[in-house]
């Protein structure tokens, strides 16, 4: 069973930088794709950004673009998402989630994650002045 932990959440002020984190209890990411997700209360998840361990392929959410960066680390079996420029809508709970493929494939942000059979519990984010 693969486990995912998140960190990096915190409180910052808007246009300043965090670094999520996301260890995953493999050696193996290559063959899942990873995901952020994050979700506000009353709302649904909401794709973030994901890495396609096999790919290499990167994918972000319109809102997001040019201002985080999605990064894998195999040797450390951890998935970064470096968030700067940080506005204060970003604020919500952050997950990491994964689900196995083998074959590359760009990583999806739809259906609220519903293809992602492994998640995190999450890790807060509150940008705030």
């Amino acid at each position: 069973q693969l486990q995912l932990v998140e960190s990096g959440g915190g409180l910052v002020q808007p246009g300043g930088s965090l670094r999520l984190s996301c260890a995953a209890s493999t050696s193996a990411l290559n063959y899942y794709n990873i995901g952020w997700f994050r979700q506000v209360p009353g709302k649904g998840r909401e794709g973030v950004s994901c890495f396609s361990g096999s790919s290499g392929s990167t994918n972000y959410a319109d809102s997001v673009k040019g201002r985080f960066t999605i990064s894998g680390d195999n040797a450390k079996n951890t998935v970064y998402l470096q968030m700067n420029s940080l506005k204060p809508e970003d604020t919500a709970v952050y997950y990491c989630a994964a689900y196995r493929r083998l074959w590359p494939t760009r990583c999806p942000l739809d259906r609220e994650g519903k293809e992602y059979n492994y998640w995190g519990q999450g890790t807060q984010v509150t940008v705030s002045s």
